[in-house]
């Protein structure tokens, strides 16, 4: 497995809506490994090929116990109940904001042996899925965030204080 470089900040690849993957392959389940080695590295609970630089509709998920991996997925429902939370993104660093989101969603997409799934996600998990997907559409969650509301980064811990 290999460490990928996350693109950051402007980068077009992170504004442009991904290709679908036609075909589940070896280069495919290759990446997604990869993904999913950069993506606990990071560390992170999400990410999308397009913030490795791949414009292609693959997702990698990790929560608690449970772990996803989707091609061309797509949110298939969405709660009327929403929650605010905060959120940052690998391909923002040090950066966070809260958006508001679904509380729940049922995702589909196809897995890597090319069968269709269905993952119903609630809370956390629902908001990771809605965040990752946004990144196949070119969408970061600073466009999700209410007009006029702050980014805030995180401030590095003088020497001796624990975060």
């Amino acid at each position: 497995m290999t460490l990928l470089k996350i693109y950051s900040g402007a980068a077009p690849v992170l504004r442009r809506r991904a290709r679908p993957i036609r075909r589940i392959t070896a280069a495919t389940r290759k990446l997604a490994e990869d993904m999913l080695e950069t993506m606990r590295a990071a560390p992170g609970v999400g990410l999308a090929a397009p913030q490795v630089g791949i414009s292609e509709r693959l997702i990698v998920v990790e929560y608690d116990d449970m772990h996803f991996v989707l091609a061309n997925p797509e949110i298939t429902r969405r709660s009327e109940e929403t929650a605010v939370a905060e959120e940052g993104c690998l391909s923002l660093p040090n950066l966070f904001g809260d958006v508001e989101r679904a509380t729940s969603v049922r995702v589909q997409g196809l897995d890597l042996t090319n069968r269709r799934v269905t993952v119903e996600a609630e809370g956390w998990l629902a908001r990771i899925f809605q965040h990752e997907i946004d990144h196949l559409d070119g969408i970061l969650f600073p466009d999700r965030m209410a007009p006029g509301a702050p980014l805030r980064q995180l401030r590095a811990a003088p020497v001796g204080e624990e975060i």
